[in-house]
């Protein structure tokens, strides 16, 4: 069995999808965020 040696991964592929990820919620919550708000402010 090899020996693990610990840093050696390449993880440039979930760091990739990791990313995406955050990107994809950060935006999702601006625009629910920004759509409440304009639903506030049209109901007002």
């Amino acid at each position: 069995m090899a020996e693990h040696k610990h840093g050696s991964m390449d993880i440039t592929t979930q760091q990739k999808t990791f990313e995406g990820f955050i990107n994809y919620v950060k935006w999702g919550a601006i625009i629910s965020v920004g759509l409440l708000l304009f639903i506030a402010l049209v109901n007002g």
